[in-house]
């Protein structure tokens, strides 16, 4: 066992020998924390955290009572074999949260840094998290789902497998996210639908107007212009050359599920 001297453990925690413990870490009671584990300096886990097996956890991360770390996969096709879920720095993490490792042998499931993980909901086996992420409470993230830094997901969200949510996306409550949903925008309604731009969101992370204007048109000649895709993603990339625009033609280009429509 790995722990280091200014760690404070909990007298009914129960922590593996094969687990390592960095400066002060904070472990409540009843807590567990089985073998392969690394935690860095500067975490606190609450009362009654489960970290399992092949769980790597960065520094100054807070998890909340009652959550599971590095779960099984909910797969089928999970055989048994190692793989990891590997958390960055300075994430929350709240009450009563389960986020599972990989599927395939040696995979992972990986966590950025800054994210804010709201209570009661689930990441599945090889998502990827960016950083600076919020997720709100009760949302749900199947399996091999992604997530672009600063995106907003809001509460009660299902996002099917394999789709991906770009940054700075703002996504509203109870809906489902069967496609994939481009960076800087608003999304809402059953079926996830194109609102227009993330214009709060953006202003909140500092975005000039003029950026603004750009995004705001861009979001038009996507959606609103009767032109086809391609034509579409053309017109952005020679018309409206910034870095947001060209990323956001990247995201769509990249896509293997299809954007949403509005």
């Amino acid at each position: 066992m790995s722990i280091d001297p200014s760690a404070h453990i909990a007298q009914s925690a129960r922590i593996d020998a094969g687990a390592s413990i960095g400066a002060n870490v904070r472990i409540g009671e009843f807590c567990v924390v089985e073998s392969d584990v690394v935690i860095g300096a500067g975490c606190t886990l609450e009362h009654y955290v489960f970290v399992k097996r092949w769980t790597t956890l960065g520094e100054g991360n807070e998890i909340s009572a009652g959550t599971v770390l590095g779960t099984d996969p909910l797969d089928k096709n999970f055989g048994g074999a190692r793989s990891y879920l590997n958390i960055g720095n300075g994430n929350k993490i709240r009450e009563h949260y389960t986020i599972s490792r990989g599927t395939a042998p040696e995979s992972a499931t990986e966590i950025g840094n800054g994210n804010y993980i709201m209570t009661s909901g689930h990441i599945a086996h090889n998502c990827k998290i960016g950083n600076d992420a919020v997720i709100a409470s009760c949302a749900l993230l199947a399996g091999y789902v992604e997530v672009e830094d600063q995106a907003f997901i809001s509460g009660g969200v299902v996002v099917h497998q394999y789709s991906k949510i770009g940054r700075l996306a703002m996504i509203g409550g109870n809906t489902r996210i069967n496609s994939d949903v481009p960076p800087f925008f608003l999304y809402a309604g059953y079926n996830v639908q194109a609102k227009g731009l993330n214009v709060v969101g953006l202003k909140r992370a500092g975005y000039r107007a003029s950026e603004l204007s750009l995004l705001k048109r861009a979001y038009q000649i996507l959606y609103r212009s009767g032109l086809k895709l391609d034509e579409a993603l053309t017109k952005i990339e020679t018309e409206l050359t910034s870095p947001e625009t060209l990323h956001l033609v990247d995201f769509v280009r990249r896509s293997e599920r299809g954007i949403c429509r509005e």
